[in-house]
């Protein structure tokens, strides 16, 4: 194929992409309309496209996103579904689309880049008011890599810039250190010092496998252990860990699990429930990534002297925890492995734990803890 025939298909493939792209815009509008997802147990139309489909939450969130507006927008979404303009530029005009601009917008779409499209929209925006940015601050953790996203008012970004790039400057550099990474320090170095209160009062829990803790030998463990809340670490890193911060061990047996989790009791121990959180993450519901709000929910009924054990008990949101209690819902298996979740369609949905509890857990985990098992 030559060149030419090559950047031509590729122009008729993205132009198919779009077409398609606006009929799911169309049929996820409807969904969200007549709330079709609540029958597979979602609360909106966002996680069930999640479980569904497969796909990733912001790419969820984004199709569900202009899903709303598509009904008011006919002139944008037809442009879409024609494939004159990409879904990325319906996105970026979408929230300032009106029924009434809706056809000056989409004139414009076929002409402009999106990066052109999101300034047209930063501008029929206008300014923010000073009450409206102190309502949007926020600070969210994603702990799966280990990023935070902040948005402040612009007072408050200012003087944190100001802040941040003064204690970077003092940070001494080799030269080689770039400067992203020197303001880095600055920030560990400000919520470290003494005006914060933190100076060892922060605690970390890290999970040491029991054969890397009774081996006296002297020589580097091959067994992982897990921070909590974070990932996998070698057993060095839990000594250098150690050195700054107040740490709980949580010694894991040979296939990795906290030991002494059962108890003849009907409420988990704060043990057990650390233990949960760090298999299940959120809500074990297929698609739901509700970490927040979320009980400790027996899969199978707790009789009294019955046992309290991790693999009957599993995380669900408070939402989840009603439709299974009450709202036709079934829930089976072992939390530990698969758990199998059906509702008033018949439609079967499974769950798993986290695939960083199963590393510490699964067969390949108990092949290396046997393989590194205390020497003599």
């Amino acid at each position: 194929m030559s060149d030419r025939a090559l950047m031509e298909r590729l122009d008729v493939l993205f132009r198919q992409k779009a077409a398609v792209d606006g009929a799911i815009v169309v049929l996820l509008g409807e969904v969200g309309r007549r709330e079709a997802y609540r029958d597979e147990g979602a609360t909106s139309a966002e996680p069930w496209v999640v479980e569904r489909f497969g796909v990733s939450i912001p790419t969820a969130r984004a199709y569900a996103h202009v899903a709303e507006r598509a009904w008011d927008l006919p002139h944008l979404v037809a442009s879409l579904q024609e494939g004159d303009i990409t879904f990325d530029k319906l996105r970026a005009v979408a929230d300032v689309a009106t029924p009434e601009t809706d056809r000056e917008l989409r004139d414009q779409a076929r002409g402009c880049s999106v990066r052109e499209l999101a300034e047209v929209t930063k501008a029929k925006q206008g300014a923010p008011k000073a009450d409206a940015s102190y309502e949007r601050r926020s600070l969210r953790f994603n702990d799966h890599i280990r990023t935070m996203t902040v948005q402040l008012p612009p007072e408050s970004y200012a003087e944190t810039r100001a802040c941040l790039e003064a204690r970077a400057r003092e940070v001494p550099s080799d030269g080689e250190t770039r400067w992203d990474q020197r303001l880095c320090d600055a920030f560990l170095m400000t919520i470290r010092s003494p005006a914060a209160g933190r100076v060892g009062s922060h605690l970390v829990v890290v999970h040491v496998p029991l054969g890397a803790l009774v081996d006296e030998s002297g020589d580097a463990s091959g067994l992982a252990g897990e921070l909590e809340r974070d990932g996998l670490i070698s057993c060095e890193t839990v000594r250098r860990i150690a050195c700054d911060a107040t740490m709980a061990i949580a010694i894991d047996d040979d296939v990795g699990r906290t030991m002494f989790e059962g108890r003849a009791r009907r409420d988990p121990t704060d043990a057990q429930r650390r233990e949960i959180m760090r298999r299940d993450r959120h809500c074990r519901f297929p698609g739901c990534t509700n970490v927040t709000f979320t009980n400790t929910h027996h899969i199978v009924p707790w009789k009294p002297d019955g046992p309290t054990d991790l693999d009957n008990l599993a995380l669900l949101c408070l939402h989840h925890h009603r439709r299974v209690h009450s709202g036709g819902w079934t829930m089976s298996g072992n939390a530990n492995a698969e758990l199998t979740f059906v509702g008033p369609t018949r439609r079967v949905m499974t769950s798993r734990p986290s695939p960083l509890w199963t590393a510490v857990t699964g067969p390949a985990a108990r092949r290396a803890a046997g393989e590194a098992g205390p020497r003599r």
